[in-house]
């Protein structure tokens, strides 16, 4: 018990000074990105603090994998450097039962990591960009275009070629109603719809119903506007961030594209990132003590090198999945997933072959 006590000390004394270290790296990162823009837009530094303030805790959810990584890795060379572990091999003790206490403390750091991502960083960050954005006179348009929205179950779908949210009016309207069954009922087109009364009021309609099999144009009945009572909201310029947004608006978002007809293949990989990223803090104390004891000399830069080099591999190998994702190269499930599976095998090989 007083050897884990021991290991945990040293292991938590490691870890806050390496996320503390790399927490300060990332927001001077983003303030040096952003310094002129700030300076050429004359934000005041309160502001700018605010920003960075906003910041940390994304910051801090960047950094937690990479300092357990670090952490794991210099504490147990350092053990063998030192030679501190040859007592607890003799003893009988195996290289994965000394550091299952940091296994364990990998697990439950990967369930807080998620419920801290989703709680706090969300919110405060969505904060950090909409702040950043008012103070470098950012306006985000809520006009559309290219528009496609299924409404009342399906059975009307609008397809728009602009959204004027100034205006609450469309152009270029299209709209298909549907029967229960979704067979086609009839097509209206309009060069121009307006949102009057709580309902879209079309010019110079035109409308195409079907009749007895057959497809007829027949004159537009103005009380058919009573029909189409879509709100102006739901063609407005929505498109959000699935990193923004905690895993119960993603969902929602993503069923929104789903229902527009959008692509969605890009926000459903992010968000199973979401799930994925928070069990990289687990996999990298295997990882970790799989490079553990490569050399007794040089143990800092050693162990720093090499989780710079394992994180490098980790990053890239997920950007490359992401994006065969977003384009539908490969489901969104794979890639947000494959980095981690793959690293999971990583490091069981290595500790399989790991010096004990």
């Amino acid at each position: 018990m007083k050897i884990v006590m021991y290991m945990l000390r040293k292991f938590f004394s490691i870890f806050f000074g390496a996320m503390v270290f790399v927490v300060l790296i990332l927001c001077i990162m983003d303030l040096l990105i952003n310094l002129w823009n700030y300076m050429s837009k004359g934000v005041p530094w309160s502001v700018v603090g605010k920003i960075i303030y906003y910041y940390v805790p994304k910051t801090v959810w960047y950094a937690v994998p990479i300092s357990m990584l670090f952490a794991t890795a210099y504490m147990l060379s350092d053990f063998y450097a030192k030679n501190e572990l040859l007592a607890i091999f003799a003893s009988g003790i195996s290289l994965f039962k000394f550091s299952f206490p940091l296994l364990i403390v990998g697990f439950f750091m990967s369930f807080g990591l998620f419920v801290f991502e989703d709680n706090i960083v969300v919110p405060t960050y969505a904060k950090k960009n909409k702040l950043q954005s008012q103070a470098l006179q950012k306006e985000k348009s809520l006009d559309n275009d290219r528009i496609v929205i299924m409404a009342d179950g399906g059975n009307i779908i609008y397809k728009a070629a602009y959204y004027n949210d100034q205006l609450s009016s469309l152009k270029s309207l299209w709209i298909l109603v549907r029967n229960d069954s979704k067979d086609f009922e009839e097509l209206i087109f309009a060069e121009d719809a307006s949102w009057i009364d709580d309902c879209w009021e079309l010019s110079k309609p035109v409308v195409y119903r079907k009749i007895d099999g057959e497809i007829k144009n027949v004159p537009y009945n103005h009380l058919m506007s009573k029909m189409f009572v879509e709100p102006p909201e739901t063609f407005r310029n929505n498109t959000i961030s699935v990193e923004e947004v905690n895993t119960r608006e993603a969902r929602q978002y993503i069923s929104h594209l789903e229902k527009a007809g959008l692509p969605v293949s890009e926000a459903k990989s992010v968000y199973y990132k979401k799930y994925s990223f928070s069990f990289v803090v687990f996999i990298v104390v295997f990882l970790a003590v799989g490079l553990s004891g490569k050399t007794r000399k040089n143990v800092l830069i050693i162990s720093l090198a090499l989780s710079v080099i394992a994180v490098v591999l980790f990053y890239v190998l997920q950007m490359i999945t992401m994006l065969m994702a977003k384009f539908g190269a490969i489901p969104p499930v794979f890639g947000a997933w494959f980095p981690v599976v793959f690293f999971v095998f990583a490091s069981s090989v290595l500790l399989k072959y790991a010096r004990t």
